[in-house]
């Protein structure tokens, strides 16, 4: 998963998770423990996008979805 150590805030600042690494879930590896929150799974099937709903961390993902919900 490719991951920001900070919060993303916008979305140019997406944090990309690649396929492979679904389910995509927050607090991500690469935030700090003192920055930790209960983890919430995220849906990108949809959209290929998700905020957390706890710190707004936007997810974003990488190649986005395809037809069919195939990833």
């Amino acid at each position: 998963m490719t991951m920001s150590a900070t919060p993303a805030t916008d979305a140019a600042s997406a944090v990309e998770v690649d396929p492979k690494d679904l389910p995509a879930f927050c607090p991500n590896k690469a935030m700090p423990l003192w920055s930790s929150h209960p983890r919430v799974y995220l849906d990108l099937d949809v959209t290929g996008e998700a905020s957390c709903p706890y710190c707004g961390t936007r997810y974003r993902l990488k190649g986005g979805v395809r037809p069919g919900g195939a990833h």
